[in-house]
């Protein structure tokens, strides 16, 4: 009987001694690198061991593993990160963990305080939204105030003398549309008379200089060259919001064409 309890004891004894290599911890060291220099202070948590540790100001640390322990990386401007220990680690004695920097941007919010109910719903509802037609910024046709829009603090100071208008293709797109659209439409005139001198309400109207300027035509042509350009392939389609490109196109294609028939005539 007593030597059954030996037996027994003996390999109780040599259990846990087997069992107590198998938990063996070892001290393994590591370092953090993160594409920041802020890497000082991270946690470093053994999940399996309820132990932990801290970076310092170079993002080193140390920590007592075993195989397949849990270590948790943690830190408020980094995503949570997670390693199981492996063989190779526990040979080496060395981790090297790179951790990617929490983004947490929100959207900014600017609220304009001008007609509001403080209802959300019923403000919503109430907004007037719309796509501006650049007729109205261009020519400025009725209840062009709509499509005012106010300068808030974060509106930049426009120089006019270096910016006189959006240019493309080097060429002044408000002013040339501005000059050449209403003379192209042929509104008549209030007095009901059907006869319209485009030469002449051009120049009552605007300044010859940007039509002079971006496109090339001569002072003395310029009433040729709007009803040539009313004559030769103008498509009114063109005048639809949407098409302001298209149109201006047309009418540098068409101001090198009516110089080369001027010149070919001369």
């Amino acid at each position: 009987m007593q030597k059954n309890y030996y037996i027994l004891f003996t390999i109780f004894i040599i259990g846990s001694l087997a069992f107590s290599q198998d938990t063996k911890r070892i001290e393994v060291f590591g370092k953090i690198i993160v594409d920041s220099t802020d890497v000082e202070g991270v946690t470093i948590y053994n999940t399996s061991l309820n132990k932990g540790t801290i970076t310092d100001i170079e993002g080193q640390f140390s920590i007592e593993v075993t195989l397949n322990d849990r270590v948790e990386f943690s830190a408020l401007q980094f995503e949570k990160f997670v390693i199981v220990i492996n063989e190779a680690i526990m040979s080496s004695k060395i981790m090297t963990v790179f951790l990617v920097e929490r983004i947490n941007k929100l959207d900014e919010v600017i609220i304009l305080p001008y007609g509001l109910s403080g209802n959300l719903t019923v403000d919503v509802k109430s907004i007037k939204t719309f796509n501006p037609d650049l007729d109205a910024l261009y020519f400025g046709i009725k209840n062009s105030d709509e499509y005012e829009f106010s300068d808030d603090y974060k509106s930049e100071v426009v120089n006019m003398e270096m910016e006189e208008g959006y240019y493309y293709n080097g060429a002044d797109v408000v002013a040339i549309i501005g000059l050449i659209l209403k003379p192209i439409f042929k509104s008549k005139p209030k007095d009901g008379s059907n006869a319209y001198d485009s030469y002449q309400y051009l120049t009552d109207k605007y300044s010859l200089f940007y039509l002079i300027r971006n496109l090339n035509i001569p002072k003395e042509s310029a009433s040729g060259f709007v009803y040539f350009v009313e004559e030769n392939g103008f498509n009114k389609d063109l005048l639809k919001e949407g098409n302001e490109l298209q149109f201006l196109e047309l009418l540098i294609d068409k101001s090198i064409e009516f110089q080369k028939i001027k010149k070919e005539k001369n």
